[in-house]
This record gives C-alpha cells, structure tokens and sequence, in this order.
C-alpha cells in the first residue's frame, strides 16, 4: 500500500500501534493489498460515491477505498485502540474520512446517510456481519438509501445469500436476499490472508436491490420463512400447522407435500400474502 498511497506498510503500523486481532471483536485483519483494492474496484467505479464501511481496524481496506477516489469514507469502529491508526489516515485524506467510534449494530446509517450516492463496503466482522445485513435489508424506505452492498462473510454464509431453491444452503436469508436484491458471489478470500488466519475460507459477496421487489409484508415473510425452515426435513403441511397448514397451502396453490427448499422466493411471497 506504501506505493498506492504513501503511508506505512499495514503490518508495521500495526506493530506499532499494539493492534492484536481480538477474537472477542470478531477481527481478522486483511493485509494483503492485492486483496484489500479487489474488494473496493467489485464496487463499481467510486468517484463522487460515499461509502460506509464498518469494521475497519487499522484501515487496510479504509486505504484501498480512499485511493480508489471515494469521495468520503464513514467508517465505523468499536475497537478504541484502532482509532491513533485510522487518524493517521485521516490526516492523509483530509475532509475525506470520518470515524465514528461505536456499535454498529446500533448505528443508524440511514441517518448518517448524506445526499448523493451511497455504497457499503466491509469485512464484517464475523459474529455480527448476518445480522447487518440483515438489517440494510430492511430499511424504512425500498428502495434503500444505498447503491449496493460490498461484503465479505464466511464462505459458507456467503452461500446462504446467494442461494436459491433447491440447494443446500437455501433458507431465510436466501428467501429475503432474493426478494429484496440481486446477489451474486464475487470471489473467495483464503485463510492465509488474514492476520490471524480463521479457520474457515471467506467470500465477497455483492448485493444490489431489487428496485420494484413484489409486494409483501416483511413481518409476515419472517414468520413463513422462520416456521418453514424450521422444520425443512418436514412436509410444508406439517412445517407451517401453526400458521394455517393445508388451508392456508391451498390457498396459496401450492401443494402441501413440498418441502420448504423447493419453494421459490415468489412462492414464499404468495404464501406471506396469504396469511
């Protein structure tokens, strides 16, 4: 990153600064700059575009962004011993990156969201990276305030996002990504990567909405998909009894011996309409 941007080598100001990945936090830092500039160009071109990253530590992906012409980058931090780092590039982007030192799972980005275009890039952190997403997926308004989503997860949650009826991995959050956007795996990150290595391989995943997605009530889409998947292995009739069973089955036209995995996005949106 020393020659894109002039700052310190990401490991160095990382021993500097004393930034041990905490496991506790859900870090695993990325110092491959290679990797770290992939993540950013899958964005799109980012000139004029705000971005919103969460999770940034000591600025690896912060940098890439930043470089790569974002007009203002507003990250947002829990870790207090990340914030002498990210200062330092602060001072090198001036007016360009604000940090907000807090809980994202608190942080009210519609808020914070300024005028012109708006996309999220970040390596979530692991424990907390589903339920973010979730949480731009339902906004007050749709469509959202944001152009698109950049992430990386755990592989194997990246396959729940892009997944489709019949496959393994299909559930709640396939149904409601599908409903909502337009998905797609980008490209996988190995282990070795990161600082420390996790155990498990990482994919980036990109979600742009679905401008007009069917009509559907959001509360009521939770409660199919949650009975549904509940109990997968079973017959729908018997999955979703407490809802209705076969009457409400039938109808939505369809047949109560299907299994929850067979049932397209627009097939569980029938059966939420009909509740």
């Amino acid at each position: 990153m020393a020659a894109l941007d002039g700052l310190p080598p990401l490991r160095d100001v990382i021993q500097r600064h004393g930034l041990d990945a905490r496991k506790a936090l859900g870090q695993n830092f990325l110092l491959d700059l290679n990797l770290t500039q992939k993540i950013a160009r899958t964005a799109g071109p980012l000139e004029g575009v705000t971005v919103f990253e969460v999770g940034p530590g000591p600025g690896g992906l912060t940098r890439a962004i930043l470089a790569l012409g974002a007009k203002k980058v507003i990250a947002v931090e829990r870790d207090a011993r990340c914030l002498p780092a990210l200062a330092e590039v602060a001072d090198h982007y001036p007016g360009r990156l604000e940090v907000i030192e807090g809980d994202a799972l608190k942080t009210d980005f519609e808020a914070l969201a300024p005028e012109g275009p708006v996309r999220i890039i970040a390596n979530l952190p692991y424990n907390v990276g589903t339920q973010l997403l979730v949480n731009w997926l339902l906004p007050k308004e749709w469509p959202p305030f944001w152009q698109s989503l950049t992430l990386m997860f755990q592989k194997e949650v990246g396959q729940r996002i892009v997944a489709r009826e019949d496959d393994d991995h299909y559930g709640r959050l396939g149904v409601l990504c599908g409903w909502r956007t337009r998905a797609h795996m980008a490209f996988d990150v190995p282990p070795q990567a990161f600082t420390p290595p996790p155990k498990v391989t990482s994919s980036v995943v990109h979600l742009t909405p679905n401008p007009e997605p069917l009509h559907c009530d959001v509360a009521k889409l939770e409660r199919v998909t949650q009975a549904a998947f509940g109990q997968r292995r079973k017959m729908l009739r018997q999955s979703v009894k407490s809802l209705g069973g076969e009457a409400l089955l039938t109808k939505a036209g369809i047949d109560p011996q299907r299994r929850a995995e067979t049932l397209s996005v627009e097939e569980f949106v029938t059966l939420a309409n009909c509740l």
